[in-house]
């Protein structure tokens, strides 16, 4: 890329630059502007445009968080080292822009060299890798965000299969993160891009109502916004006046979360007034409150007592003269920016309490939460850490000092006794609630003053206590003790676990093969010996689903497979030659090119109109129809004389024959254990006129319930609508095809 033409894509972002008034290395972006543009010469996204239109645009967002230099260097050079790393490298960068660009550079590339077996495991390094950098630097995750938010804004070119990936990752990991980083203005347009691919008919039938609802009282909001507007004047105070409607996925959370109507959302509408002073804030509060009459209970002031990612504003919601509710937000002007911007908006107001000892210890969390999960190796258990630590509304508990410390919500006693220390924790005999002893176990309320009760002579913590914490912190502070003081107990145990998994295979072995298998696969994983691995598993620290799968397959390895039974032949020209005793079950499937062929539908995979098929000549009934990944079918077909079995079969028309045909799928909901969720899943379903054919449960480790359901469907498009909607439900972890 010459220099004329990287100047000149350059230019709405030095535009931005110089409107913001800040001093900036003009030279030194556009360097790193023409050296990213050189390294990705002849790449192209997607759409087909020059991949270079990608980091610029990043950057631009960057700019607008007015970060600095070195940040917009970044972000322009941010996938280089990942997308071209046979032209540059991390010294050459370093070389060129300086270690601080070369280190953010880092924080931002994926470990694309490290060879890890596991695709989810190596997303979950990818993820620490980030944290950790961010933990060092926090403008790492600035302007990761800004890179996801471009990246989700110009997701429509990409398959369908990978739209929905990236949204449910954005959904689960970016949002929430800028969320706890306080960037609602981020957070809010990734969380409507995430929901409007994820379930883009729940996204239309919101939107549509937003538009309705705000035609219907456009006269409402302007004759509000007026009297409002009078009243501030009056009184002299300088203003600036908002209206706001509510965003569609905070409207569509409601909705399907809580199992709110339309007619129940009571902020629908809301007005921002952004004042000079913190006195002229409660000044026009209460000017509010003498105008409308407020709605006891909604009244909100987290400017005394501000929200931990820096939020600070008045709330109340107020009704109109008309009757019609809305909410009311008052702040200054910096508390407006730092609402917007959260945590970035240090990079504007860098004095007083912003200074950087405020900032580092704003920012503590990412250390602790980095230091807590450093050794996890469960992914699943990172995953739910990330969700429970980060992600959650919080609960603010006062000690018998007067200090408060912040807890997620649900969080126990033994939760507050190890955010203090572990060594309270580990001999902790009891608690009291302002001034009443009650259970370990119990959550305390924000506000509540919460005295932790211990004894020298305990003997540490209980295992069931791991069962009962709900944060990371806690639990890995339980682990710890046990790994430290139980190891030989812990060896016993997990060697009881894996034993019951060889049992269930039914194949007899021998100590010294169970020994070797063990062995090979916790030096996969990473354990320098099986009693290491036996140790992990008795003190929680890997769960047994994550072994067992490994262990399964170095089984099949080491023991004999008994010889298959031998079965009779059929071949494909008998069952073509049969006459169907029933020719319309044919149920849209064309098979080897014909129509009306006797099939039915496997069970052990239950296919839907839109997945790729195969069939499978059976005995005595026709044709059995598989998906065409199904391992059961792969299993048959790997038997050399089941080899001619297998026939081609497509859908008719590609998605079969009747589009208001309905067939069985099966569903599994990983949920966390809590009452109502059942009625929940069930409330949902029936508010999306699915019907639900079959349910049961099964435990899932300590803290998760499996919920397999048998519902019907009409298509692979239907089944992932149905599946969103279970995913927004509140306590769902996780929803996967098929029965666990």
């Amino acid at each position: 890329m010459s220099n004329e033409s990287s100047v000149g894509s350059i230019s709405k972002l030095l535009e931005m630059l110089a409107a913001t008034g800040k001093k900036y290395d003009i030279e030194k972006i556009k360097s790193a502007a023409e050296y990213a543009g050189e390294l990705h010469e002849g790449q192209f996204r997607v759409s087909g445009e020059p991949y270079i239109s990608h980091p610029i645009a990043v950057a631009e967002i960057v700019a607008s968080l007015e970060l600095d230099t070195n940040s917009i260097c970044a972000a322009l050079l941010h996938d280089t080292v990942e997308d071209c790393s046979e032209k540059t490298n991390l010294k050459e960068i370093e070389k060129r822009f300086g270690a601080e660009v070369a280190m953010l550079v880092d924080g931002l590339t994926k470990l694309v060299t490290l060879y890890i077996e596991d695709k989810e495991e190596a997303h979950i390094e990818n993820l620490r890798k980030m944290l950790l950098a961010m933990s060092k630097d926090v403008r790492v995750i600035f302007i990761k965000l800004c890179d996801r938010l471009h990246n989700m804004r110009t997701l429509s070119v990409k398959p369908d299969p990978k739209r929905r990936s990236t949204a449910l990752e954005t959904m689960h990991v970016y949002a929430p993160l800028a969320h706890r980083l306080g960037m609602q203005k981020i957070k809010q347009e990734l969380e409507n891009l995430c929901i409007s691919y994820l379930d883009p008919i729940g996204y239309a039938e919101v939107e549509n109502y937003i538009q309705e609802k705000y035609g219907e009282s456009v006269n409402f909001i302007e004759g509000v916004t007026a009297l409002v507007d009078k009243t501030l004047k009056d009184n002299n105070i300088h203003f600036a006046l908002k209206g706001r409607i509510k965003s569609v996925y905070s409207i569509y959370r409601k909705m399907y979360n809580q199992n709110t109507s339309f007619d129940q959302i009571y902020d629908f509408y809301a007005m921002r007034i952004i004042v000079d002073t913190e006195l002229e804030c409660y000044t026009a509060l209460g000017l509010i409150h003498e105008m409308f009459k407020s709605i006891p209970g909604r009244f909100k002031d987290y400017i005394s007592t501000p929200k931990p990612n820096m939020y600070r504003s008045l709330h109340t919601t107020v009704i109109g003269k008309d009757g019609i509710p809305f909410e009311v937000q008052i702040r200054t002007w910096e508390m407006h920016h730092v609402a917007e911007y959260g945590i970035a908006a240090h990079w504007k107001y860098k004095s007083g309490e912003k200074s950087k000892e405020d900032m580092d210890k704003k920012l503590e969390w990412i250390s602790r939460l980095v230091e807590t999960e450093s050794g996890a190796k469960d992914p699943d258990e990172f995953l739910n850490a990330l969700k429970t630590d980060l992600f959650q509304d919080e609960t603010f508990v006062f000690t018998p000092k007067g200090d408060v410390l912040a807890l997620p919500q649900g969080a126990t006693l033994i939760d507050f006794a190890y955010s203090i220390h572990s060594g309270v924790g580990n001999s902790m005999i009891g608690a009291k609630v302002n001034g009443m002893i009650v259970p370990i176990d119990s959550s305390p309320e924000t506000g509540d003053i919460v005295e932790i009760l211990t004894s020298s002579s305990s003997k540490g913590p209980s295992r069931d206590w791991l069962s009962i914490v709900k944060t990371s912190e806690a639990r890995t502070k339980i682990r710890a003790w046990f790994k430290k003081e139980k190891r030989a107990d812990n060896i016993v145990a997990g060697k009881a676990m894996v034993d019951n998994e060889f049992k269930r295979w039914k194949r007899p072995f021998t100590e010294t093969q169970r020994n070797e298998i063990v062995a090979t696969v916790g030096q996969r994983i990473g354990f320098m010996s099986a009693d290491d691995l036996y140790n992990t598993l008795g003190y929680g620290g890997i769960s047994m689903s994550k072994v067992s799968g490994k262990l399964h397959d170095e089984f099949e390895k080491t023991i004999a497979v008994p010889e298959p039974e031998v079965r009779e032949e059929i071949t494909a020209e008998q069952v073509k030659t049969s006459a169907p005793k029933n020719i319309k079950s044919n149920g849209g499937i064309v098979v080897d090119g014909e129509y009306g062929c006797q099939v039915k539908f496997a069970k052990c995979c239950n296919p839907l109109p839109g997945d790729k098929v195969v069939g499978f000549i059976t005995k005595g009934y026709g044709i059995s129809i598989h998906k065409h990944d199904c391992p059961n079918f792969t299993t048959m077909i790997a038997i050399p004389e089941n080899a001619s079995r297998a026939v081609e079969a497509h859908w008719e028309g590609g998605t079969g024959s009747n589009s208001n045909d309905m067939y069985e799928a099966q569903v599994a909901v990983y949920v966390f254990d809590r009452l109502g969720i059942i009625a929940d899943i069930s409330v949902a379903l029936s508010d999306m006129k699915v019907f639900l054919l079959q349910i049961n449960t099964t435990k899932s480790g300590s803290d998760k319930i499996v919920v397999n359901l048998k519902i019907s469907c009409k298509n692979v498009d239907h089944y992932h609508s149905i599946v969103s909607r279970l995913k927004a439900i509140d306590g769902v972890a996780d929803v996967t095809r098929g029965f666990s």
